[in-house]
């Protein structure tokens, strides 16, 4: 018993060496630095109590931060019921089914650095999206045929936070798509079977079988993409840079960090982050219920 303990040990320990070193480690040395003053040049640290939480709490740049970065959760709900929809259409048995599953995961193994170089485009002055809605202008009779819609989609804060929601959206909804698939397709086919001879319509079957039935799948799903929208970054470097009011909490976190060097305080800011992530984390398993 002790030889095959010691066997599993074995082969454990890349794993757990390896998330000790890139995961335990800097968890808790940012919690260290959460509460100390670093100086960069020596590495010294000063003890400062509950100094840097105070900073963050009364800079309103952080709450304009937290405030984007609760805001986009917006996108959690319409991605996932997107998801769940796509799911459910491309798990039809038909001609072209495999095609259009692939095109819809496409943009999930898409560099973020070239998709964000094409988006920036779609979203310019002279962007595909200005000229969609100049044509659609001019057809309906809404503007004059020499008018052109000249919206700064990534330049005016009203439009800059959504442009960026509207580019993850886009991003990520082919990779839960997938998920909602496996979902779906783990859901024994008899019993949707018995609900068209029980003459169960197309939506009683959807919400009363299908949702149901991959709940667990709704829950990782809702919790990674409740996560995904606290900590969004990558995005609004590559788009705005942190410009037209699309300052988030990872990029505040970052700013303080890298370009300020205030690395006590982007530890604090990481912290509340993380805390964040985990009420809502835990707000999610009791309304999906504690047995899921």
């Amino acid at each position: 018993m002790k030889n095959s303990n010691l066997l599993a040990y074995f082969f454990l320990a890349p794993a757990l060496i390896f998330m000790g070193v890139f995961v335990f480690w800097p968890v808790g040395f940012n919690t260290y630095l959460a509460f100390h003053t670093y100086e960069i040049a020596g590495g010294a640290t000063e003890w400062n109590n509950f100094e840097n939480f105070k900073y963050i709490w009364e800079e309103p740049l952080f709450h304009s931060a937290v405030k984007n970065s609760l805001l986009f959760l917006i996108v959690v709900p319409v991605i996932q019921l997107a998801s769940l929809l796509i799911a459910k259409l491309v798990n039809n048995k038909l001609v072209g089914m495999t095609f259009f599953r692939a095109v819809y995961y496409i943009p999930v193994i898409t560099a973020i650095s070239i998709a964000g170089v094409v988006w920036s485009f779609v979203f310019n002055y002279t962007g595909m999206l200005n000229a969609i809605l100049s044509s659609v202008g001019h057809f309906l009779h809404l503007m004059p045929e020499t008018k052109m819609v000249e919206i700064d989609w990534l330049g005016d804060p009203k439009y800059a936070m959504y442009s960026i929601m509207v580019f993850t959206f886009w991003k990520g909804i082919g990779y839960y798509m997938v998920l909602y698939l496996a979902g779906l397709q783990a859901i024994p086919a008899e019993v949707e079977e018995a609900a068209i001879l029980d003459g169960a319509t197309v939506w009683d079957r959807f919400w009363k079988i299908t949702v149901p039935m991959v709940k667990p799948t709704i829950l990782l799903c809702t919790m990674l993409s409740t996560i995904g929208a606290l900590k969004v970054f990558q995005e609004v470097v590559v788009l705005t840079g942190g410009k037209a009011d699309t300052y988030t909490a990872l990029f505040y976190v970052y700013d303080q960090a890298f370009k300020q060097y205030n690395f006590g305080v982007s530890a604090a800011a990481g912290l509340v982050v993380t805390f964040f992530c985990m009420l809502l984390a835990m707000a999610q398993f009791r309304f999906f219920g504690e047995k899921q």
